[in-house]
Order: structure tokens, then sequence, then C-alpha cells
């Protein structure tokens, strides 16, 4: 298996930049949607929603989530 190798965190410098991906509205895949620090001390973020990108948004846990029922 390759190593994959990702960007260092540029607020940081220790945490590696990794990519989240999600469901459109219309359940189609959006690769990329969003990248964090492997650190959680750094917490940095940055995310596209509707054609924006947002950084350093706040991040919550996602344990009381309730999905969407299909």
């Amino acid at each position: 298996m390759d190593n994959i190798v990702f960007p260092k965190c540029q607020r940081c410098k220790v945490g590696d930049l990794v990519p989240l991906s999600d469901f459109g509205g219309q359940g189609a895949a959006i690769y990329y949607k969003a990248w964090v620090c492997t650190k959680p001390d750094c917490g940095f973020n940055i995310k596209i929603r509707n054609g924006d990108v947002y950084i350093d948004e706040p991040i919550t846990s996602g344990a009381l989530h309730t999905p969407k029922v299909r």
C-alpha cells in the first residue's frame, strides 16, 4: 500500500491536514469538502459550503447528531 503524505498544518506546523468528505443535499458525494488538522489542540479547519470558503469554524462533537431519516 502506498503511503499518503498529507500537507502539514499551516498554523501549528505539527499536525497534518487531512481531507473530509460529505454528501450534498441530493445525496451526491462531495470529496474534500473540509480539511482539518490532526492535532486536537490546534483545531485549524477549512471548509467549503455553498461555494464559500470558511476558515476556523468552531468544531463540535458529532456524538449528539441525529441523522436525517431518508
